[in-house]
């Protein structure tokens, strides 16, 4: 058999990255993993995904939906029911009352199995609500990454005073900004 000289990888042809095509960096890979994740929302409102990260290591992920054995809103015959309050701006805010938020699946997901998630990250396909905020600030989340702004104004404060880092990722279908 003969050899080609010059190249340096062994895994030619498909899948394979074109020397042209830039490898995507962490911050895209997590965010193209949320989006991904997103897809087993069953919430019909939106669909949210959500991935936990420390030292480039997935620890927990989550999505919306309804808790474990229960009906989802996108069962036939079940539907959102939804909560209505008001924020101090005097804006109304509705939440599902069959849903629970992906950044706080992620968080019992990581209970559930004993994962230890201070001191990390996490990738949101949208940015937090500021109930979703308050708990990612009291487990210890350093920096949220979101690709969807939701409602900032209403989260700015709590941002600041937390001294959470809050950084925005756009990516598209294929995981380029």
């Amino acid at each position: 058999m003969s050899e080609e000289k010059g190249s340096l990888c062994c895994c030619s042809g498909v899948g394979s990255v074109s020397s042209q095509e830039e490898r995507l960096s962490w911050q895209e890979y997590f965010m193209s993993v949320a989006h991904l994740i997103s897809r087993r929302a069953t919430c019909t409102r939106g669909h949210i995904g959500a991935v936990i990260v420390r030292d480039n290591n997935i620890l927990s992920t989550g999505y919306n939906g309804a808790p474990s054995g229960l009906p989802h809103c996108n069962d036939s015959g079940s539907a959102c029911r939804i909560f209505r309050s008001i924020h101090p701006d005097g804006t109304i805010e509705e939440n599902c009352v069959n849903t629970i938020h992906a950044e706080i699946n992620a968080i019992a997901q990581a209970a559930k199995h004993g994962v230890s998630i201070r001191d990390s990250d996490i990738y949101i396909t949208a940015s937090p609500c500021i109930h979703c905020l308050k708990v990612l600030i009291n487990v210890g989340i350093k920096i949220i990454y979101y690709a969807n702004p939701y409602k900032i104004e209403h989260i700015a404060e709590l941002v600041k005073l937390s001294g959470i880092q809050f950084v925005r990722v756009t990516v598209d279908s294929t995981g380029r900004r």
